[in-house]
């Protein structure tokens, strides 16, 4: 048996989620339907967050990664204003547009709980940092920024869902296996085989679902452009060593030119007195960062992400499972993630636990095993990481003391971009694709955009079908 509705969400990650407010708003008589894999906000768990298991002990659905919030549910909530990065939105509308959507769902997040402080670029204080970098060739990207906060982001999410979970139809722990496409829009089987049919059909996958999103999209015939893949690892240190920058701008991007290779590397997802926690990507453990806006949860460190952006061209057609096979080998080696003291990566040692207990900085995530990154990443990403981090050392002394600890692998997954119209709609007409998963995203404020721009123009044309009476 087929339940029939007007529009279908797939995925309630933060594209999903913000397309489901936006219907709720625009088109209330709309018959929507909203699925994800993963449970509601109220049953997402992870057994290491619990303090029930010290490593990643494979669940069938990742709680980190997979449920309403997706995840960014945990992630420490940076909220960035600026088309600069954190996604290709501009690849299809106008810069002023994207802005509006960005402000736009901020004024939602607000509605219910976010902060209204906001980290700027533009003061004295930023205005000279960015000079300061510049002496050393790095690139500081300017950008207001909100910190929510990984125990505030929970919270915002929590009072989203009660606001809009009764005004659409949820279907959590739903496994969708494929969609298919007809005269009379798309169909969603689930594992069990049930189906959902809808004219209209806003995919927003996800993180986690990128790989079998792609998979999907080749199946129904829809032609992929490659995106790039992030490669890197993440560094930790003590606060004090970034408190320069991070008191000024929070969240600092900062982007440098390998003189190696001519890779760029940037820093990423910054998270001053934070933790680095580890996450599943489809079996793969990799590594991610925290950071709680509640002083009494802080840890004494700072962490941060360092990538490489790599983008490749045809014949390699496969960005996602390369990434994954980078991020797979320091799993072999280490039965998960694996923390190395920088050190001993340049002196060409491994690290072990012994040696990690010297160390002057503690690491946040206790399960990580001590071990070689060099035995993991490829020679060309170490050797940009160890250029750069030796580069902010020059604008943040100590970032390349012996003891600061760099966690492998982490790697971002972004599917390959499928081709898109200036509404973010796919070759086939109802058909949409958002956020990180579908590759046309790589943040919460971006994401959230985007969920919205497909959602308004499903709602305009759903109400003309509505007020024509031809429902």
């Amino acid at each position: 048996m087929t339940e029939h509705y007007d529009v279908m969400i797939l995925g309630t990650g933060e594209a999903g989620i913000f397309a489901a407010c936006e219907l709720a708003d625009k088109c209330p008589g709309a018959k929507v339907l909203v699925v994800d894999k993963g449970p509601d906000i109220y049953h997402r768990s992870c057994p290491i967050v619990a303090g029930k298991a010290r490593s990643c002990v494979q669940c069938k659905v990742c709680g980190t990664m997979c449920g309403f919030g997706g995840a960014g549910a945990f992630s420490d909530g940076k909220f960035n204003f600026t088309t600069a990065f954190g996604g290709w939105l501009t690849d299809f509308l106008d810069e002023s547009e994207v802005m509006e959507l960005i402000d736009y769902v901020d004024a939602i997040n607000v509605r219910h709980g976010a902060t209204t402080e906001v980290y700027s670029t533009s003061t004295p204080a930023a205005r000279a940092l960015e000079k300061k970098a510049l002496e050393f060739d790095l690139h500081l990207l300017q950008a207001r920024c909100k910190h929510l906060g990984t125990e505030n982001n929970l919270k915002i999410l929590t009072s989203i869902y009660e606001d809009i979970r009764d005004r659409h139809t949820f279907r959590f722990n739903t496994d969708i296996v494929s969609i298919e496409a007809s005269g009379d829009g798309y169909t969603l089987i689930t594992a069990e085989g049930d189906r959902f049919a809808a004219p209209y059909l806003i995919a927003a996958p996800g993180r986690s679902g990128a790989e079998w999103f792609a998979n999907q999209c080749k199946q129904l015939g829809l032609e992929l452009i490659n995106n790039q893949v992030d490669i890197g690892v993440r560094v930790e240190l003590p606060a004090a060593v970034f408190e320069h920058i991070t008191d000024v701008v929070y969240e600092s991007k900062l982007v440098y030119r390998t003189k190696g290779y001519g890779d760029q590397v940037r820093t990423f997802c910054m998270n001053p007195y934070g933790h680095v926690v580890a996450e599943n990507v489809e079996g793969i453990n990799t590594v991610n960062g925290h950071s709680y806006s509640d002083p009494a949860l802080r840890s004494p460190n700072t962490n941060f992400a360092l990538l490489v952006s790599n983008r490749f061209t045809s014949p390699f057609n496969e960005p996602y499972r390369y990434g994954k096979h980078i991020a797979s080998l320091s799993n072999m080696l280490a039965g998960g993630v694996l923390v190395q003291r920088f050190g001993d990566l340049t002196a060409g040692i491994r690290t072990n636990a012994h040696r990690l207990s010297q160390s002057f900085v503690r690491p946040t995530l206790t399960a990580a095993v001590p071990g070689d990154l060099s035995l993991a990443l490829p020679k060309r990403q170490l050797d940009d990481i160890i250029e750069m981090i030796c580069t902010l050392d020059k604008l943040a002394p100590g970032t390349a003391n012996y003891d600061t600890l760099l966690y492998g692998a982490e790697v971002k997954f972004y599917s390959a971009r499928i081709q898109l119209s200036r509404e973010l709609e796919t070759a086939l007409p109802g058909f949409f694709a958002v956020g990180d998963g579908a590759g046309v995203t790589r943040g919460l404020a971006q994401a959230g955009a985007s969920g919205v721009k497909a959602a308004r123009v499903v709602a305009a044309r759903l109400n003309g079908t509505f007020v024509q009476g031809d429902r």
